[in-house]
């Protein structure tokens, strides 16, 4: 009975996508199987699921499927499982004492929901209001895409950059909002493919000014664009 229930309320959990955790839920043996390792067991995993489902493994157009999945998983979307692929960021000393917030609009967000594994796309925008030092722009985005790269659930994603810039920057003045559509809404359950969903995490400032909330809020509805680029 008890068992029966847990598995109940997993479901439950996967249709309502509650966010169980801020950080990202890793076994400790996480890291003791090589990327080739996986793939192997992951290829296995795969082609079972495949037959199971009635497919012929044999036609041209399948057989490499199995492979060609297995090291999507392990390389590309769930890359931001490796700790040792977190992105090294570029902090330099604010010489030139700018003391306004800075904001990158519209990185994009290319991840996936934890609960059905399909795709969440969408935009990020973020900022910060420097202390002593600041970051490279492209690290910004790295940073996104990093966190990106796993299973996700969009609130913590959104908090986990965050975090990230905080301890990056030393400074609790960051900001980031999240405008996302998922396909586990999108193309199946309720099939509504207008919805987006929107997150967002402030910190200091952002927090408790409210005028530095309105600003970066205003910024981000700003149209930006540059014809040719």
């Amino acid at each position: 009975m008890k068992a029966e229930k847990f598995i109940s309320n997993n479901e439950e959990l996967g249709e309502d996508h509650v966010q169980t955790s801020d950080v990202t839920p890793i076994r400790e043996d996480a890291f003791e199987k090589s990327d080739e390792e996986k793939i192997s067991i992951i290829k296995k995993n795969i082609r079972e699921i495949m037959h199971t489902l009635g497919l012929d493994l044999n036609d041209d157009s399948l057989m490499g499927t199995p492979a060609r999945v297995a090291k999507m998983f392990v390389k590309e979307i769930f890359s931001g499982l490796k700790p040792e692929l977190k992105p090294k960021s570029s902090i330099f000393e604010n010489k030139y004492n700018y003391g306004e917030m800075l904001v990158e609009k519209n990185i994009n967000v290319y991840s996936t929901c934890e609960h059905h594994l399909l795709p969440i796309v969408g935009k990020a925008h973020v900022a910060y209001i420097s202390n002593e030092t600041v970051i490279g722009l492209s690290k910004i985005n790295r940073i996104v895409e990093y966190y990106s790269k796993r299973p996700q659930v969009q609130e913590r994603l959104t908090k986990q950059i965050v975090a990230e810039l905080q301890e990056v920057l030393k400074t609790e003045d960051i900001a980031c909002v999240i405008d996302a559509k998922h396909l586990c809404v999108n193309s199946r359950g309720i099939k509504d493919i207008d919805s987006s969903t929107l997150t967002s995490e402030f910190g200091g400032k952002f927090k408790y000014d409210q005028k530095t909330k309105d600003e970066f809020l205003k910024y981000i509805q700003l149209e930006t664009s540059f014809n040719g680029l």
